[in-house]
């Protein structure tokens, strides 16, 4: 009965890495010979990407797991949450690094995979405070005993 929020919480992150695969992070008007050779830019572009919201993922589905361990899913929460930090970061690095040679023109466009990470990010650090409380709370119960 506690853990329900946070459960909710730490799915939805769950869902936030797992719609990474269903979106694209850009698009382009023409192809470019890297990460844009089909138009889109998207996860399985690039290892580090994949790795990163698959790892993402597992850390989210396992922190629903471990509600009878409360300090040990609030650290497997703060890895997701490092995680899906990470993710829109390194997509950008990479972006950055393959469109300084993006031909006069061209357009590369944000699409939604862009902004996903934002709903990973902010579910895992709001099941955090969630996880806090409830520590917080069996802990104020325990000193009542």
């Amino acid at each position: 009965m506690i853990q329900r929020i946070q459960s909710i919480l730490l799915l939805i992150s769950g869902l936030g890495f797992l719609g990474q695969f269903a979106t694209d992070f850009a698009t382009s008007t023409q192809p470019l010979p890297q990460l844009l050779a089909d138009q889109r830019y998207e996860v399985q572009d690039s290892p580090l990407l994949l790795i990163l919201v698959i790892v993402g993922f597992l850390l989210s589905a396992a922190a629903v797991f471990l509600y009878q361990n409360r300090v040990l899913q609030m650290r497997i929460t703060l890895l997701s949450l490092v995680s899906g930090i990470l993710l829109p970061l390194l997509a950008y690095f990479l972006m950055y690094k393959e469109g300084s040679g993006v031909p006069a023109g061209v357009t590369v466009d944000d699409a939604l995979g862009a902004y996903l990470p934002i709903v990973s990010i902010i579910s895992s650090a709001v099941a955090i405070r969630f996880i806090k409380k409830d520590d917080q709370l069996v802990k104020s119960m325990d000193r009542l005993r």
